[in-house]
């Protein structure tokens, strides 16, 4: 499964300039910082949360759920993405700039598994995870839908359908954007490929965002989810459903990760959520696997 289109670069190289023995000391601290974050995230005395509909943990911190996606009050704000402007103020408010974002280079290197140390199954999984956060308009994933290639573009409901044309949340057991998980973690993949190959100063800027935060209420939401991973939102009594991709944790954590890779990539991220239709959100939650055929509920969509 790939998509179709292309993202623009900027800015030159940002080199590491932390030895790897403290970046590794950054990260233990991060682990530290996770343990106490979902007391510490609590708002002040006399605030409230923000009122997105979304309960813990799937609300996430809420000192950052204002920056997550509302949810879309016409059809033509659905699966539109961010804009840079945006993405770039929302970046601001968690704590980081273009500056900590990757160079050209290791961008490059780092989707190909180039560089030092590089893995190319490693880099499949992080460059279709990209494609499957940025699938808004624009951004189409191809699949074979029953034995055609069919482009979507489904972004705003936290779905997405794979490369065999099932339809699934992109926090599904199979989904590399699940998958990856395993070497975003601490001590894992990316951050070793990245401490290598001259990026120490991205993961330390990383890790003193609110990723750090987020990524606790995120892990949490995935735990508890089954295989659908969709979640419930509620709001002025309405109940309606949405893929895990676009609660408040996990899209601010995927924002996050996509912006130091390239900010332009977290720049086509959805900007607006709405509901999966009840009667595809009852399929996927009956699923055992969280995946129904994309062409059995195509219509839904149309």
């Amino acid at each position: 499964m790939r998509g179709t289109g292309a993202t623009g670069r900027r800015r030159g190289a940002t080199g590491g300039h932390r030895s790897g023995a403290a970046a590794h000391r950054t990260l233990l601290s991060a682990v530290a910082v996770c343990l106490l974050a979902l007391v510490a995230a609590q708002p002040a005395a006399g605030q409230s949360a923000p009122d997105t509909g979304f309960a813990v943990p799937f609300s996430g911190s809420p000192r950052y759920e204002h920056l997550a996606p509302t949810q879309a009050t016409s059809p033509d704000q659905v699966n539109q993405p961010l804009g840079q402007q945006a993405a770039d103020e929302i970046a601001r408010q968690i704590g980081l700039t273009a500056d900590d974002a990757l160079s050209d280079q290791q961008y490059r290197e780092l989707v190909t598994g180039g560089g030092v140390g590089g893995d190319r199954e490693a880099a499949r999984i992080i460059d279709e995870c990209a494609w499957i956060l940025t699938n808004t308009v624009g951004r189409p994933l191809l699949s074979v839908v029953d034995g055609t290639v069919t482009p979507t573009v489904l972004g705003s409901y936290g779905l997405y359908v794979n490369s065999d044309g099932l339809l699934q949340s992109p926090a599904n057991a199979d989904a590399p954007t699940r998958q990856v998980n395993t070497l975003i973690a601490p001590g894992g993949y990316v951050g070793n490929w990245l401490r290598d190959n001259g990026a120490t100063r991205s993961l330390i800027a990383l890790y003193r965002s609110a990723y750090t935060v987020q990524a606790v209420y995120g892990f949490a939401a995935q735990q508890i989810s089954g295989p659908a991973q969709v979640v419930a939102n509620t709001r002025g009594g309405v109940v309606s459903t949405v893929g895990m991709s676009m609660a408040p944790p996990l899209w601010i954590v995927n924002f996050a990760l996509l912006y130091v890779l390239e900010p332009s990539l977290a720049a086509a991220m959805p900007a607006y959520w709405t509901p999966i239709p009840e009667a595809v959100a009852d399929a996927v939650a009956s699923s055992p696997t969280g995946q129904v055929p994309y062409d059995d509920y195509r219509t839904h969509f149309d």
